[in-house]
């Protein structure tokens, strides 16, 4: 996990944009010219701490990453480059194998990374993982090309204009995230880029010509019966976590209430000696959804080193700047409150955080998919997202037809053989998930120096778990059949079978005593009043049957005046609350 940025011809330098990403790599930065292009790493140690410093250079070749590469070891004796290999990084071996079939090289990967590589045969490529769990954005400049691992180094290096896209804006307060558009833009900002979750972009003249490599790849064997489901399960799960083990620094886990993360620590005590640590938040609310005890519980049958942490109201208003800061590309998800103060709990103790991201959306976990299989007579409707915005002046319109596009499955992926269940997980696979999940779990994490990894989001784990039959997924009325079957078996103190309580924040009940100064100030801002009509904000926090919509109007709130008006955190903070 690190930060890396670089120029692309036209002479430019990578030091001002690297400088505004040391909270990504801690440990040092270290930039190099390497022929017309200018390359940045900001690293944070977790491999060969004292070999993997990037630019990283052999085989004739360049490469600087963030992320790792989990098949490292397994691709070095495939390639027989023992002997070959100068350090112990994870990205060395792909320099060798890139030497001796080019861009294949990239298919053969296992992990999460953002990486640009400058070949030995004198291409150069921009290449993000499938699923999209590291970020890298771009701008173009003539002749020349500019990449950061957030947009604020863009920014600060004056590479782009800092101007949101209007629609952009809108989509965050419908549905809480950018839904990604890939004929205009796929960011918030306007003359920036992302690229896409599987990209394998060649850079040609300031130019890129894109590819895609799907997150799910092809159905291998299908499955024959429950048991042959289980035994295979097994086997990749425990796989994948084996390999996100992988670390020269402490690693452990975020432990919640849920199977996801039961699953996740089940394995790793399977797989660990010692105690594995694990942390949890609770919430200091009254009648809040608080998952400790149940945590707890599967931490004491696990033998977990078990650490919880709370979360409360004075929590809230200090986290939530800093989180608005954090996310220069914005979700409003309230899970990223926890999720930041959880990093704070963990940092120095731990550098290296699995989690359970991507269950729900690979075992089909959500509500919305059982609600979505069920006829109209019985409460059935499309697993699309349920925009309730009254107060913008389209009421959310544009944002749903911009998700609707965006969910569309590629045709390079033949959607025709899939179910309306793969087709509804897909949705959330190409939007949600990179868009508000990982963007989340980057975020909050790198902005405390820790590096977050999540086992369901590898390419093993997808080939079996996606391509499921349907009847393996949901089953007597409960997403995730077959990972609960599982949990079942190998961690019973989980209750898999119970019924989920769902992940609230009570953010709406630490709103409430400071709603009747907010509403006035939030609905006379201006980034507000562009989108919104003022009245109709002034009455979320006057009416309380519409306090759901506070904490996301107060997150755009935060997060306008900070990236919108350069405001410092602490400074909207008090601009809102004076």
């Amino acid at each position: 996990m690190c930060g890396i940025a670089g120029v692309l011809g036209g002479g430019g330098s990578a030091r001002p944009l690297i400088d505004t990403l040391q909270h990504r790599g801690p440990n040092g930065i270290r930039i190099e010219q390497v022929g017309d292009a200018s390359l940045a790493h900001a690293r944070l140690s977790i491999i060969d701490l004292e070999g993997g410093w990037q630019p990283l250079h052999a085989a004739g070749s360049t490469i600087i990453g963030n992320g790792e590469i989990y098949n490292y070891l397994e691709l070095a004796e495939a390639f027989q480059l023992k002997g070959r290999l100068g350090t112990g990084s994870d990205f060395e071996p792909l320099l060798h194998i890139y030497a001796q079939e080019g861009e294949k090289a990239f298919e053969r990967l296992r992990g999460m990374y953002a990486f640009c590589l400058i070949g030995c045969d004198g291409r150069t490529w921009l290449v993000r993982d499938p699923f999209g769990i590291k970020p890298l954005s771009v701008t173009r400049d003539g002749n020349a090309l500019s990449f950061a691992s957030e947009p604020r180094a863009l920014f600060a290096a004056g590479k782009t204009a800092k101007m949101a896209r209007p629609e952009a804006l809108e989509d965050l307060l419908a549905l809480g995230y950018v839904a990604p558009d890939r004929i205009y833009a796929n960011t918030i900002w306007r003359g920036l880029e992302a690229v896409e979750p599987g990209e394998i972009d060649q850079v040609i003249v300031g130019d890129r010509e894109e590819r895609l490599q799907p997150a799910i790849p092809p159905m291998g064997t299908p499955v024959r019966d429950e048991a042959d489901a289980l035994a295979r399960l097994d086997a990749v799960l425990e796989d994948s976590v084996k390999v996100h083990q992988r670390s020269d620094v402490p690693y452990g886990l975020f432990l919640s209430g849920g199977v996801d993360s039961a699953t996740v620590a089940t394995l790793m005590a399977r797989l660990n000696e010692r105690p594995v640590t694990a942390f949890t938040c609770g919430f200091d609310a009254p009648g809040a959804r608080d998952e400790r005890a149940q945590a707890e519980r599967v931490a004491r049958a696990l033998d977990l080193d078990w650490r919880e942490t709370s979360f409360g109201e004075e929590d809230f208003w200090r986290i939530a700047p800093q989180v608005a800061w954090a996310l220069d590309e914005p979700t409003a998800d309230y899970a990223a409150l926890p999720t930041y103060k959880l990093a704070e709990a963990a940092k120095g103790t731990l550098t290296v955080i699995l989690t359970g991201e991507g269950g729900d959306e690979l075992f089909a976990g959500y509500g919305r998919y059982r609600r979505a299989q069920r006829p109209a007579w019985l409460g059935g409707r499309a697993a699309e997202p349920q925009i309730d915005a009254p107060f913008l002046k389209d009421r959310g319109h544009g944002a749903l037809a911009r998700w609707r596009a965006a969910a569309q499955i590629p045709k390079s992926m033949s959607p025709a053989g899939y179910s309306p269940l793969q087709r509804a997980q897909w949705g959330d696979i190409a939007t949600w998930l990179p868009n508000d999940l990982l963007l989340k779990l980057d975020r909050c994490l790198m902005a405390n120096g820790l590096e977050g990894r999540t086992p369901f989001l590898d390419k093993e784990v997808a080939a079996l778990a996606f391509h499921l039959p349907d009847t393996m997924k949901i089953r007597d009325g409960k997403g995730k059949w077959l990972l609960r079957k599982w949990l079942e078996r190998h961690c019973p103190a989980a209750d898999p079978w119970g019924k989920k309580k769902g992940f609230t924040v009570p953010v709406a009940d630490w709103i409430a005593p400071r709603a009747a100064d907010l509403g006035p100030r939030i609905a006379g801002l201006k980034a507000v009043t562009e989108l919104c009509k003022p009245e109709a904000v002034r009455a979320v926090f006057t009416d309380d049957t519409q306090a759901h919509n506070r904490w996301p109007l107060l997150f755009f709130a935060l997060w306008s005046l900070i990236h919108l008006e350069n405001v410092d955190p602490a400074g909207a903070l008090k601009e809102l609350l004076p």
